[in-house]
């Protein structure tokens, strides 16, 4: 029997990294520390108490977690939300994805700057919504006149930027971010910029955030997530800041209580714990800082990165380097441009397993 597939998925596979036992794993940017018993207990709690009520649906629209996302916002970057300026999703993902559904679609474009976020074009394909790749420089840097320019001649519909950028960990200056924005907002029809913080709380002082410039652009929305800083990868708790006629239009295409009463539950009492969640970031970023340092002093060119990961090389062979550290019991991502690798932050002890495996290999 034959399915009727649409076209464009025939002989796809689905997206995911390899996801292997080993000793250290440093290949999806997770973090590495647990949440502490505290945090669980009250997770836990919170949880108990919304199971009680699991008979009923959940508030489809939040607004508890949303103001206490717009708290934590105001803690973390300095700027001041109110309620409806914030969305919520399951993970982050999702919330690109009411994005691409409700600013996205048929005859309409989406556009980023390889290299970048693999998962951007699924979003596009996924919505119908026709994708095209700019390119960044060589360093991986975003050129803001190139990138105006592009916008100009496209017309996109929706602009994605990822700062700091995954694979390669680069931050985007507030000035180039205005400078798409500018040309985005001469777009006929209209063209939103989502800047995707994902790794947003790990960039290095004096590194801005998009939140900053938000309310001066109302087709400006600012993503972040809770799986990386808040070590949640496992709760699936993504959010958006943005103009309320953004936010406004992401409820429309979202589906029915799409948050549930449990996830909301766990986002919350870990807010409760944001600074003691964030403490562990300043020791992740000297982690990373040290890890740039060490492979820079051994030979590597390696990315300047503000984010929980580094991506280095270059090797004619990235695959054989790969799996080398593999056999070794280290997994790291084979992702990125050709000749490079990525290798997540993890524990000093995991750290140290990678760069004694990394020499065995290469030397």
């Amino acid at each position: 029997m034959t399915l009727p597939l649409r076209p464009e998925l025939a002989g796809l596979q689905p997206y995911g990294a390899p996801q292997l036992d080993v000793p250290v794993l440093l290949n999806v940017n997770e973090n590495p520390y647990p949440p502490a018993e505290d945090v669980v207990a009250d997770i836990a709690a919170d949880v108990a108490a919304a199971a009680r009520g699991l008979n009923r649906y959940p508030d489809r629209d939040f607004l508890a977690l949303r103001e206490d996302l717009a708290a934590y916002l105001l803690k973390e970057s300095g700027v001041a939300l109110t309620p409806d300026q914030v969305w919520a999703a399951n993970g982050s993902n999702e919330v690109m994805l009411h994005v691409m559904q409700a600013f996205g679609g048929p005859g309409r474009t989406a556009l980023s700057f390889a290299p970048t976020y693999s998962m951007y074009p699924e979003y596009a394909r996924d919505t119908g919504t026709g994708w095209v790749q700019g390119r960044r420089e060589p360093d991986f840097t975003l050129h803001p006149a190139t990138a105006a320019a592009t916008i100009t001649d496209l017309g996109p519909s929706v602009v994605l930027l990822a700062s700091p950028n995954n694979p390669t960990g680069t931050a985007l200056p507030l000035g180039t971010i205005e400078a798409v924005l500018g040309a985005a907002g001469d777009v006929h029809g209209g063209c939103v910029v989502v800047v995707d913080e994902a790794y947003g709380e790990f960039r290095r002082a004096g590194t801005p955030s998009a939140l900053e410039i938000l309310g001066d652009h109302p087709n400006l929305a600012v993503s972040r997530t809770m799986s990386k800083a808040f070590g949640l990868a496992g709760a699936r708790i993504g959010y958006l800041a943005a103009a309320p006629a953004l936010v406004d239009a992401l409820r429309i295409v979202r589906l029915p209580y799409h948050l549930s009463g449990v996830t909301q539950a766990v986002a919350r009492a870990a807010l409760k714990h944001s600074v003691a969640l964030m403490a562990q970031v300043g020791s992740l970023r000297a982690e990373r800082d040290s890890t740039v340092d060490w492979l820079r002093s051994h030979g590597f060119t390696v990315a300047e990165s503000d984010a929980n990961f580094v991506l280095f090389g270059m090797f004619d062979d990235r695959h054989a380097v790969w799996q080398g550290l593999l056999d070794r019991g280290v997994l790291i991502r084979e992702v990125g441009p050709p000749g490079w690798l990525r290798v997540s932050v993890g524990t000093p002890e995991e750290m140290a397993a990678f760069r004694a495996a990394l020499l065995e290999v290469t030397r």
